[in-house]
């Protein structure tokens, strides 16, 4: 009997010991081996976008930056910022902080969960026209990125509730990633309602972080794929030494050639695949788009929060759309004139000034490489906005006007950029 009772059972008691031991045994991988932290800043991961060990480690140190952004930092051109750097010796190394699909929301929690690795530092951030659409970031865009860990670091981290806390406790009860967790979900109502969590809660959740970074330091690197072979490959194709011409030179006759066999200046291979053949599907399919209103301003404004508290130095970046292809699907240009103008007001009427505006910039030949995602000339015109910022000094941090009153509120996201005094 008690053999068989073995049989059954011990297999999961011997599971349970290693899981145990695994746990709570001092190995973990190491963040701070160089090769591991140049592989992640390409890599774009799930693991590491969710994680914090990695990410803190590169950022403990003046060389890497972070570049926060979505799908245009997955596109791997001579141009790319990452390419730049690297070939030029710049003296420092974009960390690519987003992938498709992440939006203000996702970057906020990745930055408040790096606390003081954010302190002072330069930051590019690259603001996409197309999350600011009626309700938002999209579920599922949310969920692929959504970190339990990050979440509970800035529960845990709350000492009075504010009313960005209220906001964005509001904001992610909109997920069922995060309302199938009861106990988080008790924890958000008391914030939403001004209260700090019960201090049972509190208990509890203390000890799911702690093994959560304790998964973050064992698996971060799991599923990361470096971007380092793309990056050496398109350094290749760079003059030896930066010459302003001849890397214009480059841009147009690189542009021509990827973008022969279709109308819109889109990269032929990717109109071949993802839009010849739906072509009358897309035909005046975007008149209605607009990404005037959007809850995603106030999502914004928790990013601009966080940058203002530990005094960053930013520069954003504001691409266009393709114009001709705006033109094919009817998408509106005043609107995204409109738009540009809108979080243009939200950025400098609270202090962030250093903004490099290219909306108008839709109609330039290989400025885009599809129909939203920066280009050969696009990132050219981006690298001499990025390469002063990041070359000049910068003996101390930046001071901010934040509105938190205004910029979160529904007013705000329903906002007529006409009517902005």
């Amino acid at each position: 009997m008690k053999k068989k009772l073995f049989g059954i059972f011990g297999p999961i008691l011997l599971a349970a010991v290693l899981l145990v031991l695994l746990f709570f045994s001092p190995f973990k991988i190491n963040s701070n081996d160089p090769k591991l932290i140049k592989a992640a800043s390409s890599s774009m991961a799930g693991n590491v976008l969710r994680g914090n060990s990695i990410t803190k480690e590169a950022l403990s140190t003046d060389h890497y930056v972070p570049f926060f952004g979505s799908s245009e930092l997955s596109r791997i051109s001579p141009f790319h910022p990452s390419v730049l750097a690297e070939k030029y010796d710049r003296g420092y190394t974009p960390f690519l902080m987003g992938a498709p699909g992440t939006q203000s929301l996702t970057q906020f929690m990745m930055m408040q969960s790096l606390g003081n690795e954010l302190k002072d530092r330069k930051v590019v951030f690259i603001i996409s026209p197309q999350w600011f659409v009626k309700n938002g970031i999209k579920r599922d865009y949310f969920d692929a990125y959504y970190s339990p860990e990050q979440t509970l670091t800035w529960l845990m981290n709350l000492k009075k509730v504010q009313s960005s806390d209220k906001y964005l406790a509001q904001r992610l009860t909109h997920y069922g990633v995060v309302r199938k967790d009861e106990r988080l979900e008790r924890m958000l109502d008391a914030v939403m309602a001004g209260n700090l969590p019960d201090q049972t809660d509190v208990t509890f959740s203390r000890l799911k972080l702690n093994m959560l970074e304790r998964e973050d330091e064992l698996f971060s690197t799991i599923g990361m794929i470096s971007k380092q072979k793309a990056i050496d490959k398109n350094v290749k194709a760079l003059p030896e030494n930066y010459d302003p011409h001849k890397l214009n030179q480059l841009a147009n006759r690189l542009g021509k050639q990827a973008t022969q066999g279709n109308e819109f200046g889109i990269q032929q291979h990717f109109f071949k695949r993802r839009i010849e053949p739906h072509m009358d599907r897309f035909a005046n399919s975007q008149r209605k788009w607009d990404y005037r209103y959007s809850p995603e301003f106030s999502d914004f404004q928790l990013a601009l929060d966080q940058l203002a508290k530990k005094h960053a130095k930013v520069l954003f970046i504001i691409p266009p759309v393709n114009g001709r292809w705006a033109k094919f699907t009817g998408l509106s240009d005043e609107m995204l004139q409109q738009f540009s103008a809108k979080i243009k007001y939200q950025l400098t009427s609270q202090g962030f000034t250093n903004i490099a505006d290219y909306s108008t910039q839709q109609n330039t030949p290989y400025f885009m490489q599809d129909t939203i995602h920066l280009g050969w000339k696009g990132w050219l015109a981006a690298d001499k906005e990025i390469a002063p910022f990041l070359k000049s000094s910068n003996s101390q941090g930046e001071n901010y006007t934040i509105n938190n009153h205004y910029f979160l509120s529904k007013e705000w996201q329903e906002m007529n950029p006409e009517a902005i005094k």
